[in-house]
C-alpha cells in the first residue's frame, strides 16, 4: 500500500462504516423510489377500480358512460337498466325512457344525476356541531347548531361499492322466489 492510495482508501472505509443519519430532505434515489412506488400504487388503484366498473357491466348491465372531461376531473358516471324516473301520463304511471344515472367523484360523493330536476347526494348524513360567526353590533358572535353533514367515501372501489349497494338496495327488483 503506497502513502498516496492508502490515505484515500482508509477516508472510503471509514465513511462505509461510519454513515450518517441524513437530514429530512430525502436523497434524489430515495425521491425516485417513492414516486415510482405511488406510480404503481397508483396504476394499481385504477385497475381494480377499472375491474370493478367492468363487473358492473357484466353482472349487471350497468354501463361507464363517463365523458372525457369527467375522467379528467377524476368522476365516474354509469347508466343502470331502470328508468330514471317514473311519471303520471293521462293518469296512468310510466317509467321514463331516460335510464338511472349515478355518479362517483374523486371529492368522496356519490350522487345521482337525473332522477329529479336536480343532482343529490347518496352519502349518508350525520348531525354535526357547525358554528357560524357574525358581526353584531360592532361585535363578533359565534353560534352554534346542529347541522347536517355528509359522510365522505375518499376510496374510488369503495365509491363504486357504495354506488352498487345503493341501486341493489333502492332500484333492483327481488327476482328470488322462495319456498
Amino acid at each position: 500500500m503506497d502513502a498516496k492510495n492508502g490515505g484515500i482508501e482508509q477516508v472510503v472505509a471509514r465513511e462505509a462504516h461510519n454513515l450518517e443519519v441524513g437530514g429530512s430532505t430525502p436523497s434524489p434515489a430515495t425521491k425516485l423510489i417513492t414516486m415510482m412506488n405511488k406510480y404503481t400504487w397508483q396504476q394499481e388503484k385504477q385497475m381494480l377500480e377499472d375491474a370493478y366498473a367492468r363487473r358492473l357491466l357484466i353482472e349487471y348491465n350497468i354501463k361507464e358512460v363517463t365523458t372525457q372531461r369527467q375522467a379528467i376531473n377524476g368522476t365516474r358516471e354509469f347508466e343502470f337498466p331502470v328508468p330514471a324516473r317514473v311519471v303520471y301520463l293521462k293518469g296512468i304511471l310510466t317509467p321514463s325512457k331516460e335510464r338511472l344515472r349515478l355518479a362517483c367523484f374523486k371529492t368522496g360523493y356519490v350522487r345521482n344525476q337525473n332522477s329529479c330536476s336536480s343532482n343529490y347526494q347518496l352519502n349518508k348524513q350525520y348531525k354535526q356541531e357547525q358554528r357560524t360567526t357574525f358581526l353584531i353590533d360592532g361585535k363578533l358572535e359565534t353560534r352554534r347548531y346542529k347541522g347536517i353533514a355528509r359522510a365522505k367515501i375518499w376510496s374510488g372501489l369503495a365509491r363504486l361499492n357504495y354506488m352498487l349497494e345503493y341501486y341493489l338496495k333502492n332500484y333492483k327488483q327481488n327476482t328470488t322466489t322462495s319456498g
